[in-house]
């Protein structure tokens, strides 16, 4: 009896030590022919044989390609011709301005000034162009929208710019609180309480949009919206805008202003609905005034960001100073943040252990997210930056509360409130803010942390008062005090230097110059040389004394 047995087909798994030996064999190949393909180098491209003398209508086909070369090489030179025509004219122009432009001529003249504009900006300090900006923004609108981070709106408002606006004349002032899905709803209704006692209040947030291709298709295909793309509060805001306009009775210009990263220029791309102004992570990237017209009646203008004074707080600065993390020292600024918030609330939200001072939450922190350096040890300051863009960013919930008694600021009082809510009608945009609170999906107060503001921020309105031009106009004054006495020092040293010549006799000059250079000699000779220059020195004085 014989059995037949079935063999199963051989694996085709292997072990990890042959699959690589495999690949790294294919690779040696690989780079084995890219080296034999250098050294062969290019092959040489085949001459056009022509035209084969069998073929019919030789003749023809000759003569046509000699007159395709032919207009060809016309061409070229009309064009030569035609461009230094052009040139020319511009020469002229240059030597008698009294002969009229031709149509593309004024195009390179704009192209000119606009090139010329771009390099004075560039050469002029961005703190200084940014408060010039500004002022025009104030100055060209009716309506100012001062946008605020509802995380902490009260470190968000600027008294010296809301002062500037009240100081405008007939300006209304209104605050929008971007960023309201970062906030407990409890949260932000006594916040909208409060600030509706000063000024108009709107709650908003913006819609962030996304650049990744992948995600603009799924919205192609009309699928859900996710939290990032939806806008809320931007009917409110415009009915606003537009009961006023009806009241005034005229076209309306609408300045947008606020500090870095509070999303000015998102607010302007939600109610557009373009992205129309540019966005981004890093701050203060709005460097100049842009007019951007919602319809015939309204025209909005984005400004860029305000000047921080240094005199604020280290938290203040931290959050609302317009220079990237590499600039800020990122440990500092990020233990300054950290100092403010809530310890219990901080260990929660980023799951590290109780830590005792922001250099144990750091080294935990950086262990946490996977950041070390060379030889396994946790990067502090990776993890400070870390927390910095985080919290200065548009993903992290955490919330302040709003001051137990309102008291009005210094440059605000009774008849001013009244004058800024004149105009608008309040009764629909509360409808309305109570409606947006309710659309917002906001997050529980247990998951986001509280954070202690440090109240309002200081901010540089005049150019003056930068703190940079302090220290040129400084370090000008103490140059010219010590140009100055330098000066008076000089004139006193010549006078001495003439009297003493006066008294000195040739022989004790001599005698007081060639001790010098004895010595620089004696620094630099050897020490068989030494007792002889030293001989020669007690010569020379004994023949000074003799001719005194």
């Amino acid at each position: 009896m014989c059995y037949f047995v079935e063999l199963k087909k051989a694996s085709k798994r292997m072990t990890c030590h042959k699959r690589y030996k495999i690949q790294k064999k294919v690779r040696e190949h690989h780079r084995k022919l890219r080296k034999e393909a250098k050294k062969r180098g290019r092959k040489k491209p085949r001459k056009d044989p022509g035209v084969p003398n069998s073929a019919p209508f030789k003749e023809a086909l000759l003569r046509e390609a000699e007159l395709r070369k032919q207009q060809l090489e016309e061409l070229k030179q009309q064009q030569k011709l035609d461009r230094q025509n052009e040139r020319n004219k511009k020469r002229k122009l240059e030597t008698d301005p009294d002969v009229k432009l031709s149509n593309t001529e004024p195009v390179t003249e704009e192209l000119g000034q606009r090139k010329a504009k771009k390099a004075k900006t560039s050469k002029q300090n961005p703190k200084r162009l940014y408060c010039q900006e500004l002022k025009k923004v104030i100055e060209a609108s009716d309506v100012v929208l001062e946008v605020l981070d509802a995380r902490d709106p009260l470190g968000c408002r600027c008294p010296q710019v809301e002062e500037a606006i009240i100081r405008g004349g007939q300006k209304k002032l209104v605050l929008v609180l971007n960023k309201s899905d970062l906030v407990p709803k409890e949260n932000l209704e006594n916040w909208l309480s409060y600030l509706n006692k000063e000024l108009p209040t709107v709650v908003f947030k913006a819609s962030t949009q996304q650049k990744d291709k992948r995600k603009r298709i799924k919205v192609k295909k009309k699928a859900a919206l996710s939290k990032s793309e939806v806008c809320v509060g931007k009917q409110g805001l415009w009915k606003l805008l537009e009961g006023f306009q009806k009241t005034s009775g005229k076209a309306i210009h609408v300045g947008v202003i606020g500090f870095p990263n509070v999303g000015k220029s998102s607010v302007i791309n939600s109610l557009k609905q373009e992205q129309i102004c540019s966005v981004g992570v890093s701050m203060g990237l709005t460097r100049c005034m842009q007019l951007v017209p919602l319809d015939t009646q309204i025209t909005i203008i984005d400004s860029p960001c305000f000047i921080v004074s240094p005199l604020n707080s280290a938290p203040a600065l931290a959050l609302r100073s317009p220079a990237s993390i590499e600039v800020v020292r990122p440990l500092e600024a990020a233990s300054a943040i950290l100092s403010q918030a809530d310890a219990q609330q901080v260990v929660l939200k980023f799951t590290v252990p109780v830590f005792t001072n922001s250099l144990e939450f750091f080294t935990s922190f950086a262990q946490r997210r996977g950041l070390h350096q060379k030889g396994g040890s946790p990067n502090v300051e990776g993890a400070a930056k870390v927390l910095w863009s985080e919290w200065t960013g548009a993903f992290l919930g955490y919330y302040c509360h709003p001051p137990a008694s309102w008291t009005p600021p210094p440059h605000f009082n009774e008849s001013i409130v009244t004058d800024m809510k004149w105009g608008f009608d309040l009764e629909e945009l509360e409808k309305n803010n109570a409606h947006s609170i309710q659309a917002i999906k906001s997050p529980h107060l247990a998951s986001s942390i509280l954070f202690q503001s440090s109240g309002l921020t200081n901010g540089v309105i005049d150019e003056k008062d930068i703190p940079e031009e302090l220290l040129k106009q400084k370090k000008q004054k103490q140059e010219q005090e010590s140009y100055e006495d330098v000066k008076t020092d000089q004139g006193i040293v010549d006078e001495e230097g003439d009297d003493e010549s006066l008294a000195m006799s040739p022989a004790e000059e001599a005698c007081e110059t060639l001790p010098e250079k004895s010595r620089a000699d004696k620094q630099s000779a050897p020490s068989f040389v030494l007792d002889k220059m030293t001989e020669e020195e007690d010569d020379v004085y004994d023949f000074s004394t003799d001719y005194v």
